[in-house]
């Protein structure tokens, strides 16, 4: 005979009715690495659960909101208090979207279309480096799978949270993640190149996220490693710093999904960044836009090869 699942009361609970419209499902989205991903999850009724490891320890965190102003969250685990503290910047509170007033009318359309849609700001910019290493140079389902792979060997479970999806996992700590066999590399799909900038970056995790609160060193930091270039700190700085300007250059798909949606035309790889230009400070803003625009984009684009250097 089968129980319910039992409701542990929150060790942290915020109530956030912020002045501005957040949508949190739709903002922490670019957290999410496959539809598999242990340390995230999506109910039906669109409340957002993540499992992640803070500076005080694991937590387990679930997002529930009936209006883009009104948001509870509830939050398990040895991290509670210091998720708590920062949920407001990792669900975009000091973003500014409003700012941002596009002439194309494809933008215009899709800033109205997806109100509360904001670049997070976790500030733990070793949580986004690892999976942004791992997406390097291959097609997206092979990256999140090893991803998946890895966080369900090595990862932990997720504080008890009640009634959180089955299966969540807490990603390795740094120093697990330098510990991880060269064998579970190789069967999760992840080159040596690529372990190893898991690595070096492991090894620099607690000078990364106390340089959250300035990006400028945070990308210094960032750019000191062996391994990670542009692409992947773009990636680190609109997940974890709010960086709603940080263009992912050498994007396989970027300069066709960019041209075809606003051009009628694929831009080559040399014409991107120019093209961006136009829209400082909001570069990023404009790709997460498109992403999100039914049919900005063919639906058949050009497959990734497997060797394509994405650094």
């Amino acid at each position: 005979m089968s129980h319910p699942a039992v409701e542990h009361p929150a060790d942290r609970t915020v109530h956030w009715q912020p002045a501005f419209p957040v949508n949190a499902r739709l903002t922490l989205s670019s957290l999410r690495h496959g539809l598999r991903d242990p340390t995230y999850r999506v109910e039906p009724d669109g409340t957002v659960w993540r499992a992640a490891l803070t500076g005080t320890g694991a937590v387990t965190y679930r997002i529930r909101q009936h209006r883009l102003d009104d948001l509870v969250i509830e939050a398990w685990g040895p991290g509670a208090a210091e998720l708590a503290d920062g949920i407001r910047d990792e669900l975009g509170a000091h973003d500014h979207p409003e700012r941002f007033q596009p002439e194309h009318p494809l933008l215009r359309a899709a800033r109205r279309r997806l109100p509360g849609l904001r670049v997070p700001a976790t500030g733990r910019l070793f949580e986004a480096a690892v999976p942004a290493i791992i997406e390097q140079r291959v097609v997206g389902k092979d990256a999140t799978a090893g991803w998946t792979r890895l966080i369900k060997i090595h990862g932990t479970p997720a504080p008890a949270a009640g009634p959180a999806p089955a299966g969540m996992r807490v990603p390795p700590t740094p120093a697990a993640w330098e510990q991880i066999p060269s064998w579970d590399w190789r069967q999760a799909g992840i080159d040596h190149q690529r372990s190893r900038t898991v690595i070096l970056t492991a090894r620099q995790a607690s000078r990364l996220d106390q340089a959250a609160a300035d990006p400028e060193e945070a990308y210094r930091l960032l750019a000191a490693i062996p391994g990670i270039g542009i692409w992947t700190a773009a990636q680190v700085g609109h997940r974890a710093l709010g960086d709603a300007d940080a263009l992912p250059l050498g994007d396989y798909h970027l300069g066709r999904m960019t041209g075809m949606a606003l051009l009628g035309r694929p831009l080559a790889d040399d014409e991107v960044e120019a093209f961006y230009e136009q829209w400082r400070p909001h570069r990023y803003r404009v790709c997460r836009l498109l992403e999100l625009t039914p049919g900005a984009a063919p639906r058949r684009a050009p497959r990734a090869p497997r060797n394509r250097p994405m650094r």
